[in-house]
């Protein structure tokens, strides 16, 4: 993330914001990239690539994004990939996403280049451009293949019926220390989300630490993840929610809880289902395995599974017909020793993008 201070023009323009007052901040966005201020024409390629209380305009929103890089954010351009992998009012475009990560990487972006160097196919190229001064990032982008990540591995059915199903090297250990490292400074209390007043909240029965990866802060690498988990699972990847990476410390853990959205807690439960969809599926990828304890636990089904490395797992937690499956309680044991990184992934019934 960018740790340049807020300039004036963006201050306002966030004031303004706050004051519902958006088509002024674009204004003072605009007015901040007349003046060629970087963090201003950043913030206006953005509202305007994802049409965030600003018009729809990807192809002005690139050009801006890109001004910004040029002029020393070349975060911008990370932004840009991500965004353009993901799809946000518009079709998903790995190819110029990946364009895009390598101008960011190009320009100095050490998270793009990570990255890149993680998802190159070449791994010998991988290695001799991580030592190099002088990387040819080019080169490096072109070793990616983006096709391959909406391909999955065989599933090893740990239970049939609630389906609960692992994935071993799901992901190869270098793509798991960069999704550990995007989430390294991000970390905040973990929460729940209560659909009655429609927000997460911090509960007593979880302790652990979460980073959430949204259209403000979502990389290439997080939706190539959830395309190869789509694809695992046999649904649509628009399904997905925002990704998560979880950090447990000694002793955290997350008790016996549901993933679903669940009636006997939600007092319009129907509109909630009709409005977000139920949380059908939750997929896990274990991103590091040295740490004792830490297990996922699944009581009805006397099922406790210790992940490795790279390995997926995913649970269905409803039935066909949305309704809750009582019998899909399950926990994250606390550790004992070492700390515990996981991907999750809540995939919904609908469409969330």
């Amino acid at each position: 993330m960018s740790t340049a201070q807020p300039t004036s023009r963006l201050a306002r323009a966030a004031a303004l914001d706050a004051a519902g007052k958006h088509d002024d901040a674009i204004n003072e966005l605009a007015l901040g990239t007349r003046e060629k201020d970087p963090q201003c024409t950043r913030q206006l390629g953005l509202r305007l690539l994802t049409g965030d209380r600003a018009p729809l305009l990807p192809a002005e929103g690139l050009r801006f994004l890109g001004e910004a890089c040029d002029a020393g954010l070349p975060e911008a351009a990370a932004r840009a990939a991500g965004i353009l992998a993901l799809g946000v009012r518009i079709a998903p475009n790995w190819p110029l996403a990946l364009a895009w990560l390598y101008r960011s990487a190009a320009c100095g972006w050490e998270p793009a280049r990570r990255q890149l160097l993680a998802l190159c196919e070449d791994r010998a190229l991988a290695a001799q451009a991580a030592a190099s001064a002088n990387a040819d990032w080019r080169a490096v982008a072109a070793a990616v293949r983006l096709d391959d990540w909406r391909r999955a591995p065989p599933a090893d059915v740990k239970n049939a019926d609630p389906r609960v199903c692992a994935f071993p090297a799901f992901i190869r250990p270098e793509i798991c220390d960069v999704l550990i490292g995007l989430s390294t400074g991000r970390l905040v209390p973990a929460r729940v989300y209560d659909p009655v007043k429609r927000e997460d909240i911090v509960v007593a029965h979880r302790n652990n630490t979460i980073a959430t990866f949204d259209i403000s802060s979502v990389e290439l690498v997080h939706v190539l993840v959830q395309a190869r988990m789509a694809v695992a699972c046999g649904v649509n990847e628009r399904m997905m929610e925002a990704p998560s990476v979880l950090h447990y410390s000694p002793g955290e853990q997350i008790q016996n809880h549901y993933d679903f959205v669940d009636p006997k807690t939600t007092d319009d439960y129907a509109a909630e289902i009709a409005r977000n969809g139920q949380r059908v599926i939750t997929f896990l990828i274990y991103l590091n395995d040295d740490y004792d304890g830490g297990e996922t636990a699944f009581p009805n089904l006397n099922l406790v599974h210790k992940g490795r490395r790279g390995e997926g797992l995913y649970f269905v937690n409803a039935f066909p017909d949305l309704s809750p499956d009582m019998r899909m309680v399950h926990a994250g044991r606390p550790t004992t020793r070492g700390e515990k990184w996981i991907v999750t992934q809540f995939i919904r019934s609908r469409p969330t993008r």
